[in-house]
């Protein structure tokens, strides 16, 4: 073989060679963003778990102590009352109560629940998508630790300096339930 021919092939193999490093490596640097994002998704997350289920939980709090101050009022109404006036509220109010059984019955969702049926829907939706966004860290990072145990792909991780990126895992203080307190 002439030198041209031999110097053309080494030619050739290192150029593929310096294709496939640069593929290698941006892979790698990819999945390090999408590491990243997730992390990012994983904050994003938690802040939206804080925001609505305080937000929401402020809600329903002011709205039963709304019923609550409204039940006491009407109490207080009633204890000076005379019997005859009392009397007189009752059929009152027996009267109302007919007419809010009318409207119970074509519309049985209470207000108050409504409350506490969206705040359990919130609590529901946020923990869902902090599990989604847990979820997807855990994968990338699944991904890109395998790339960086498989030759060759080792071999130039190595190179990089990359090193295994840990698995979320949540604090046991953070495994236990949240306490709702309303």
């Amino acid at each position: 073989m002439e030198l041209t021919t031999i110097l053309i092939i080494v030619g050739i193999v290192l150029f593929i060679l310096v294709i496939w490093y640069i593929s290698v490596s941006n892979k790698l640097n990819r999945a390090v963003v999408k590491i990243d994002e997730s992390l990012s998704g994983i904050d994003v997350a938690l802040t939206k778990r804080y925001d609505v289920l305080t937000k929401m939980i402020d809600v329903v709090k002011a709205y039963a102590k709304h019923e609550k101050e409204t039940l006491f009022e009407v109490i207080n109404l009633r204890k000076d009352m005379t019997m005859q006036e009392k009397n007189d509220a009752n059929k009152a109010m027996d009267e109302n109560f007919k007419r809010i059984n009318i409207v119970a019955e074509n519309y049985p969702e209470l207000k108050s629940s409504e409350n506490y049926k969206t705040l359990q829907q919130s609590i529901a939706d946020v923990e869902e998508h902090l599990q989604a966004s847990r979820r997807l860290y855990n994968s990338n990072v699944s991904l890109f630790n395998q790339m960086l145990v498989t030759f060759p792909t080792s071999s130039i991780a190595k190179n990089k300096g990359l090193t295994k990126k840990d698995f979320f895992e949540a604090d046991e203080t953070k495994k236990e339930d949240v306490k709702i307190d309303l």
